[in-house]
């Protein structure tokens, strides 16, 4: 009788502890990416990008809200500065500006650990309508002080990749 007993606590013991593994596995907590970025050029590799990579981001996770702020160096050598606002639930998110329409949707990895933001960029420039449709796959690295996005982009003018490496200041 005891035996049965002791087997009985065992089987229960185990089961629970299986059924604890998949909730364990959903309590990891995503990324946060909120911080002042700096790109890193040597570490990062350009490509036909380097005149479009943000040289800094300043960006703010709160909630499903994911607002990025990108400064780059136009072709004057001023910093120009744009934001957007993203929700991160895989709902489109739609900006419309002057002569341009950036239609963006921001999803989570299975696993939690990286963010896709797709989007697609219409615009107009000197009477000429255009395409851009990117992707940018965001993972952090080095205890959270490395930002790593991963981009492709494909318009008229044809395909670009890159891959940015920022340091969080």
């Amino acid at each position: 009788m005891k035996h049965r007993r002791t087997i009985q606590l065992f089987l229960i013991s185990a089961i629970s502890s299986l059924l604890m593994i998949p909730s364990l596995s959903f309590a990891a907590e995503k990324p946060d990416f909120t911080g002042q970025w700096t790109l890193n050029e040597s570490k990062s590799e350009l490509g036909e990008s380097q005149g479009f990579a943000a040289k800094k981001l300043a960006v703010k996770q709160e909630g499903n809200t994911l607002t990025i702020e990108r400064t780059r160096t136009g072709r004057d050598g001023e910093e120009r500065t744009s934001s957007e606002t993203l929700t991160m639930d895989g709902k489109e998110n739609v900006d419309e500006g002057e002569n341009r329409t950036t239609t963006s949707v921001v999803t989570w990895s299975e696993d939690g650990t990286t963010l896709t933001i797709k989007s697609k960029r219409e615009f107009t420039r000197n009477g000429e309508d255009f395409v851009m449709n990117s992707t940018e796959v965001w993972t952090l690295a080095d205890e959270g002080k490395t930002l790593k996005i991963k981009n492709d982009s494909t318009s008229s003018r044809g395909d670009r990749s890159a891959t940015l490496v920022y340091e969080k200041q």
